[in-house]
């Protein structure tokens, strides 16, 4: 039930103090501390640091006293308790009935939000109802700087003090991380209401390193109801000058303070509609499918808002600490998709801007392990370029990351249409990403062919292999894409191409007729007897049971079973062979596809939350309408299920992409082919109809399938021509095409 806006976000943890067990977490993007990497055995090669995103100010506080109690849910009676995401208006709400030790009972109700319209700030409202007594009562809103991350190294703290002001009804710290030295300024500012109309207010205040409060000291009668509105800021140096911060600071928070609670609120919930009405989906018969898929949605909205190109999307988002909170692969692979179809197109550009702005640093990652000539390697994690991820294992082997960065260049034009974008962005960073892969290949004189040694892929149950089809494949795919895009760049754009070739010192016909040899001659493990390709050299050499064999008991294997013993069975942690058949379907026919899912899905225990959404829209494609819904509910319910017993430490915000993808691509068989998009939808047997919108090319398309028929409405301006069941269909602007739903 976390809530964020793109630039803060926070756990749902209680406003009032709770002595149970608990992860306070609140959230600034951009804003982390690079911890010093710890391994038994440094290697060369090695990243400094690791990057942490800091739990910043815990901002939403507010104790309460009753009488000489402390209202806390961990040693009172709970009597109700009912907790509430409004995921349609983008706000939290609390609401509890507890009685104290002395017999007290004390009815609680609370609202609050991040402002998607000013993405500083965030509003609580606070309601306290005395049920059986009447008596003195204290709130004490805070703000408080000092706290820690759960994954801190020896408990270490990293913020440091620089400013501190309060004063009654407000009050702002100004904190500094340390070795990056961020600034962060946190504000509060207060107003009091009884029986819901606003009230003036005496307030002591408290001011401790790294702490403020206001403590207000006020009477409550039986039946009366005391209302804290706190209305909250957080601003850091990344955008703003530190000298200024606490004026910046002071100017947001006075504008929010003065338009009230209901109207920031008013605008927050209307800009959330706004949302909506571009990325909904609808499933009539199934409460759980559709629960799940709007989870999704919210999540990834309040995640990400793509109006900053130095960010990005974490793992966790603003949901929890693990992974760092830094950007992995999983950006592009999973979640490009969903911007590019449910958001104004400067939103996914943002994201491949992001990686451009960070080619230096990817070719500095590479020059470390040895690389030369401009060729680049993206980093595993990062937060500014740089690698900072400390398993070898992963950080330097799995190098198909480089792979999916190439492809979200293709996916987004194909897109988009946005051909302009390679010049110069999109080709340079292509060039150095095969320049890479020229480089990590190296000549078998044994097969006659060329191999890629030492890495591993997306299935991490496997390390330190050779010949991992889908970095094979990806990689190959890679070098013939560039040589596509130069072809384009020397038609279309031959003054910059030219431009570009003096500035990479390029050398057109000696290196891509290098990458021809490389397309030709790369090796591909296979096994004639399957007709599959395998995941890598020597998976047959493995006992080859599948997952269902295994028994519950010691599910998910990661929680159960030793490294060792993982590393050597069969089992899949996430699609691997299944990933490169995703992306590069066209290639295979529908019995190839079929033969792989079927071998693969066999010992597949889909441990990472990556994993059932590739196998559902794979499910889909080959007509296996149950195996796509089971594992579609899968990710859909991921975290609201805690299938994998991990959701306490965040929710798998990446993997959310990947879920609305399961949908629009598995269900929906939603493509773009030729620059058109191409839909072949069925419905599950469960459902009585589904209903989902993407934006094409500024054409807004909703696409409502039920049992008999498939409707598609066109609500733009503009005609469009798309492919249905690999028939063209027109629809003219505002006007509807309806055709039978194919079984």
């Amino acid at each position: 039930m976390s809530l964020g806006n793109g630039r803060i976000g926070h756990r749902a943890n209680f406003e009032e103090k709770f002595t149970g067990e608990t992860l306070q977490g609140n959230y600034v993007a951009g804003v982390y501390y690079p911890d010093k990497t710890r391994v038994g055995w440094w290697k060369n090669g090695y990243p400094r640091y690791f990057a942490k995103v800091l739990n910043a100010a815990n901002w939403i506080g507010i104790d309460v006293k009753i009488g000489n109690e402390t209202l806390d849910l961990n040693s009172s009676k709970i009597m109700e308790f009912r907790r509430e995401l409004n995921m349609q208006e983008g706000h939290l709400n609390r609401e509890f009935v507890a009685q104290l030790p002395s017999g007290k009972q004390v009815k609680v109700i609370t609202r609050r939000f991040m402002s998607i319209v000013d993405s500083e700030i965030g509003a609580i409202s606070y309601t306290l109802t005395a049920l059986n007594f009447s008596d003195k009562i204290t709130l004490t809103p805070f703000l408080d700087f000092d706290v820690r991350n759960e994954d801190a190294n020896y408990d270490e703290k990293f913020w440091d003090e620089v400013d501190i002001n309060v004063k009654p009804g407000e009050g702002y710290i100004v904190a500094e991380v340390r070795k990056t030295l961020f600034h962060v300024c946190s504000g509060m500012k207060i107003n009091i209401l009884r029986n819901g109309t606003k009230c003036a207010f005496a307030a002591d205040v408290e001011n401790r390193t790294k702490y403020i409060a206001n403590i207000i000291p006020l009477t409550i009668g039986e039946g009366e109801s005391i209302t804290v509105e706190k209305f909250g800021v957080n601003v850091s140096s990344e955008n703003f000058q530190k000298e200024k911060l606490l004026k910046t600071a002071a100017k947001h928070l006075n504008s929010a303070y003065q338009k009230g609670f209901e109207q920031l609120e008013l605008e927050h919930s209307q800009a959330w509609l706004e949302k909506w009405k571009t990325s909904d989906i609808i499933i009539e018969g199934d409460v759980a499918a559709q629960q799940g898929i709007r989870f999704n949605i919210f999540q990834l909205h309040q995640t990400y808002t793509g109006e900053d190109e130095r960010l990005n999307i974490g793992p966790k988002g603003f949901t929890g600490e693990k992974y760092g909170g830094s950007t992995y692969w999983d950006t592009e692979a999973f979640c490009l998709p969903f911007y590019l179809a449910t958001a104004p197109v400067q939103v996914a550009r943002n994201l491949l801007k992001y990686r451009h702005k960070h080619l230096k640093k990817a070719i500095e990652n590479a020059a470390i392990l040895g690389f030369t000539k401009g060729a680049a390697l993206y980093p595993m994690v990062t937060m500014n370029g740089e690698e900072c991820h400390n398993e070898w294992e992963i950080t330097f082997e799995e190098i198909h990351r480089n792979g999916a960065i190439a492809f979200a260049i293709f996916d987004y034009i194909r897109y988009t249409g946005d051909w302009e974008y390679l010049a110069p962005n999109g080709f340079e960073v292509l060039l150095a990403i095969s320049r890479f892969w020229a480089q990590r290949v190296n000549w078998s004189d044994d097969r006659r062919k060329y191999v890629i040694l030492g890495v591993t892929g997306p299935n991490e149950y496997e390390n330190n292999v050779n010949n991992n089809f889908h970095t094979n494949s990806i990689a190959r795919w890679t070098l013939q894409y560039t040589l596509e895009v130069i072809e384009y760049l020397k038609e279309n754009h031959l003054s910059e191409y030219n431009h570009l070739l003096d500035k990479w010192h390029f050398d057109e016909k000696g290196e891509t007729a290098e990458w021809l040899e490389i397309i030709e001659n790369l090796h591909f493990p296979y096994d004639g007897k399957r007709a599959i390709f395998l995941q890598q050299d020597g998976f047959l050499d493995k006992t080859l049971k599948p997952s269902s064999e295994i028994p519950l008991a010691e599910r998910p294997i990661n929680q159960h079973w030793s490294w060792d013993r993982i590393l050597r069975s069969p089992y899949i942690k996430q699609a691997d062979t299944l990933q490169s058949l995703f992306l590069f379907e066209d290639q295979y026919d529908k019995d190839t596809i079929k033969r792989h899912f079927d071998f693969y899905e066999s010992y597949t225990v889909h441990e990472s939350s990556l994993s059932p959404c590739i196998h559902t829209i794979l499910a889909s494609a080959i007509g296996y309408k149950a195996k796509a819904y089971e594992l579609y509910l899968r990710t859909a319910r991921l975290d609201l299920d805690d299938y994998n017993n991990d959701t306490a430490d965040g929710c798998h915000i990446t993997s959310m992409g990947g879920t609305w993808m399961a949908f629009v691509k598995g269900f929906g068989g939603m493509r773009v082919k030729d620059g058109k998009v191409s839909l072949s939808p069925f419905i599950p047997d469960n459902w009585s109809s589904y209903s989902f919108r993407i934006n094409f090319r500024n054409t807004i398309l909703k696409i409502n399938v039920t049992k008999e028929k498939v409707s598609i409405e066109n609500l733009s301006e503009k005609e469009l021509t798309l492919i249905l069941y690999n028939q063209e269909q027109f629809i003219g602007a505002n006007k509807k095409a309806e055709v039978q739903l194919k079984k």
